[in-house]
């Protein structure tokens, strides 16, 4: 049995780490009953080269020009839309004969830029098996509700992130709710974190800080947590935030920092390899997107033990922390209520309440879920019982 991974990316999201640690999981676990291939379509995965080989998973180049993803623009609305609208165009008559190459015991497991390989699907017939990977919390415009819905009948599977999204496809008849599994993505590994937490940290000598981990964009609300650090330090004042990632919005939010005279309790690392130390040595972490499902950071907190402060934005932090057992949920974009359960926290924390640490154990608890290994058990056992 082969199982092959189709996800084009512009940039290194959360799903692009899924996807790796997914084939790497069935490479590891399966003890060669399957194979995993990731398709890279144009040179998106050059990257991971290394890490893909050394892991006994293959990798089939569509696209030869090494330099052809780099030169993709990455950040805009407009620009982003376009390298899609390139990579589907490129890719379009490579994938197809490549579909048609596949025999019916092998599998295709479509992730991002999903509407080419579901094209496919409704216009023609393959031996293969298709199982579509819901990534993130869908938004059902107009185009993407009608190609999933005529894609239903061909589809073999479709895998959810959480059960709200399972739950929420079903309330708007998209698929088939037969079709519906939840399978946990693969986001950690316990002893490689174990390792990674130890490392000191060279980047900053700050030493009691709040942590925000995630890409500088619209999704990840850096703004409003921003124009709240100001009440954090009224509260906290020792306190700083540190900011780790990249993103369109970089710029901007470094100048709301200024603007508020923030910039000297701010910092602003960017992406870095090493998250855990950060996770191990902060004060708490905050999650304050829009929408997450669940959240990949939200899980690598949890691994580490970390105090969460979390958004209670659709679909995943309520789900993963189930409501307020496993950290502090606040209303979304909500100030006041933010203040106040970061307010609750703190006093928990420094009279060492039980209660908070029930939280910290009820959160790690749930995070081991998430493991490579649980990953491939479900994910095997799902696909050999249909």
């Amino acid at each position: 049995m082969n199982i092959f991974y189709w996800s084009p990316f512009l940039s290194e999201v959360a799903t692009v780490r899924a996807v790796l640690n997914s084939a790497i999981s069935i490479s590891k676990y399966s003890k060669n009953s399957i194979k995993p291939y990731i398709i890279n379509s144009v040179g998106e995965w050059n990257s991971f080269k290394d890490e893909i080989s050394q892991n006994n998973v293959g990798l089939i180049n569509f696209n030869k020009n090494i330099n052809t993803y780099k030169e993709l623009p990455r950040y805009g609305f407009l620009k982003s839309r376009f390298s899609y609208i390139f990579i589907f165009i490129i890719s379009f008559f490579k994938l197809f004969n490549f579909l048609k190459s596949l025999k019916k015991d092998d599998y295709i497991i479509i992730h991002l830029i999903s509407s080419l390989p579901l094209i496919l699907l409704v216009l023609f017939n393959f031996k293969c098996k298709f199982i579509l990977r819901i990534s993130g919390y869908p938004k059902l415009n107009f185009l993407r509700k009608i190609l999933w819905k005529i894609s239903n009948k061909k589809l073999f599977l479709i895998f959810c992130p959480t059960d709200d999204t399972r739950k929420f496809l079903e309330k708007n008849n998209i698929f088939n709710e037969k079709k519906l599994f939840v399978l946990f993505d693969p986001v950690i590994e316990f002893n490689k974190i174990q390792n990674l937490k130890k490392k000191r940290i060279y980047e900053t000598k700050v030493k009691k800080y709040v942590l925000s981990v995630g890409r500088l964009t619209k999704q990840k609300n850096h703004k409003f947590l921003i124009n709240n650090f100001k009440k954090i330090v009224d509260i906290e004042p020792d306190l700083k935030l540190i900011v780790l990632g990249d993103g369109e919005l970089k710029k901007k939010l470094i100048n709301l920092s200024k603007r508020l005279n923030l910039d000297n309790k701010i910092i602003f690392l960017g992406h870095v390899k090493n998250v855990y130390k950060f996770f191990k040595n902060a004060y708490c972490f905050i999650l304050t997107s829009n929408w997450e499902d669940p959240g990949f950071v939200l899980i690598e907190a949890a691994a580490t033990r970390t105090p969460i402060l979390s958004a209670d934005c659709p679909n995943g932090p309520i789900e993963f922390l189930s409501s307020d057992m496993g950290g502090y949920l606040y209303k979304k974009n909500d100030n006041e209520n933010f203040i106040e359960k970061f307010q609750l926290l703190v006093e928990n924390k420094k009279n060492k309440i039980n209660f908070h640490k029930t939280k910290i154990l009820f959160s790690l608890k749930k995070s081991k879920n998430y493991t490579n290994f649980r990953h491939y058990l479900n994910l095997s056992h799902i696909i050999k019982s249909n």
